[in-house]
Order: C-alpha cells, then sequence, then structure tokens
C-alpha cells in the first residue's frame, strides 16, 4: 500500500462478500502532520506535555499529538450484514413435498422490527387482545401488527424482513393467556404466557 506523504502506517479492514473481499474501512496515522500545521497558520501552541512519557529513558515533555483518521463506509456495512444474513432454504415437508422461504438472520439488535404480533383471525376478540399485547410492546421496542391472510403467509413475510419473533394470538389465548411464540431461525414454535412476551423479546434484544 503506498502512503500519502503525511501518513506513517496505513490498515485497511476487509470484509469477504460473496463477490470477494472489499475494504470495509480505512485507518490511517497522519502523524503530527495536521496540528502542526493548524499550529503554524493559527501561530497557537497545539502542544501537549506528558510527565509520563518517555523515550529512551528520558522525558519527552512537550509533543504535538498524531491524529490516527479512520473512514467506515455505511453503504457497504449494511451491505455487509444482509450479505450475511440473507438465505434462500428450501427443504422437504413430512408429506414428501418441498417448502421454502426466504429469510433474513439479522442479528435481534438491529432487527428492524423486534417483534410481530398476529391474531389467528380477524374475529372472535382475538384482536382486541393482539392490539392490547400490542400497545404494551410498541413502547419498548419495534412491534409490527397484521391481520391480512393466512399465518403461514404472515410468518414467510416476517422471515423475509428479519423479525425474529412473531407471536400468534388464537382462541386458546382466551382460555389460558397463553400465545404460541415462534422464533425466526429455527422456526420452533412454543406456548408461553401472554404476559411473558414482552419480557422475553427484550430479553432476546439486551444480550
Amino acid at each position: 500500500m503506498k502512503l500519502a506523504h503525511y501518513a506513517n502506517a496505513a490498515v485497511d479492514i476487509e470484509f469477504e462478500f460473496p463477490f470477494g473481499f472489499k475494504e470495509l474501512e480505512g485507518i490511517h496515522s497522519r502523524t503530527d502532520f495536521d496540528l502542526k500545521q493548524h499550529q503554524e497558520l493559527s501561530k497557537k501552541k497545539l502542544q501537549y506535555f506528558d510527565n509520563d512519557l518517555k523515550e529512551d529513558g528520558k522525558p519527552v515533555g512537550n509533543y504535538i499529538p498524531y491524529v490516527v483518521e479512520t473512514s467506515v463506509g455505511l453503504d457497504r456495512l449494511f451491505l455487509s450484514v444482509i450479505s450475511v444474513a440473507y438465505a434462500n432454504e428450501t427443504w422437504k415437508k413430512e408429506d414428501g413435498t418441498e417448502d421454502s422461504r426466504v429469510v433474513l438472520r439479522i442479528p435481534s439488535k438491529i432487527a428492524p422490527y423486534k417483534l410481530a404480533i398476529l391474531p389467528l383471525v380477524k374475529k372472535d376478540g382475538l384482536p382486541e387482545i393482539a392490539k392490547q399485547l400490542y400497545d404494551e410492546c410498541k413502547q419498548s421496542f419495534f412491534t409490527f401488527y397484521e391481520e391480512k391472510d393466512s399465518i403461514g403467509k404472515r410468518y414467510r413475510r416476517m422471515d423475509a424482513i428479519g423479525t425474529p419473533f412473531c407471536v400468534t394470538i388464537d382462541h386458546q389465548t382466551k382460555e389460558d393467556n397463553t400465545v404460541t411464540i415462534r422464533n425466526r431461525d429455527t422456526m420452533l414454535q412454543e406456548r408461553i404466557l401472554l404476559s411473558d412476551v414482552k419480557k422475553i423479546v427484550n430479553k432476546n434484544i439486551e444480550n
């Protein structure tokens, strides 16, 4: 790597994209070039004194600090996350037919939505329970609510945008205050208390 005239060291951090290694971040030591120029043109001292700093056993005294410059590209950082998270999965079901899905395994902390709340049907009081849960959760993390289409189609839509958890409100919820929570990555579903939903999602996105 050819150094700029003011630099004494440079490092590039690269990421292996599906199309090869590309730079994510450049880090350069600009030495004392910048502050020397400011000092010279402003006629103001920009030196620093450190009693503990020594060179060859002797106190250094006054010196002009070095500047370390770092440059990170947001678009490439975003692309690196998507590249790792994206998957197009196909598998065989028990009846021998194939199923598939597009999923974004974005870490829960940075997923656009943390939770989707899905009433099984748009009647029988299920939307009312679901909306109450939505109101409880939306103050703590980004929460999505949807009633449209079958529950399977809604799961697939949430997988495709990277929502780590889906909670389904069904008729059993009215009987025992439990819901089905589904994990995006494993697609496993388990029955939990309605009152535990917020706690479980919060714990997951904080770790």
